[in-house]
């Protein structure tokens, strides 16, 4: 504890912990667990990638092309944010 006391004094200002490492590492064993089989490991190093991260990919029975606009909007956003930022500093 000595020697990490200044570790512990940034977590506890900052508010940080480590529930969202766990939780990652929860959905990463039980992908294992389920993925148990697998000829190759790109296969499940792939579905852990997919698993842990926002991505949404269509599916081939899905319509994405609102969802895509409204990104495109988003993104569009963001750069106009960025750019006013930037003229600011």
């Amino acid at each position: 504890m000595r020697h990490r006391h200044a570790d512990v004094i940034a977590a506890v200002n900052l508010g940080t912990g480590n529930g969202r490492v766990e939780s990652i590492n929860h959905k990463i064993k039980v992908t294992i667990a389920s993925g148990y089989g697998f000829r190759n490991a790109d296969n499940l190093i792939a579905l852990i990638m997919l698993r842990c991260s926002d991505e949404q990919p269509a599916l081939p029975w899905e319509d994405r092309k609102e969802e895509k606009r409204k990104d495109r909007e988003r993104d569009r956003k963001r750069r106009k944010e960025k750019a006013g930022k930037a003229k600011a500093a």
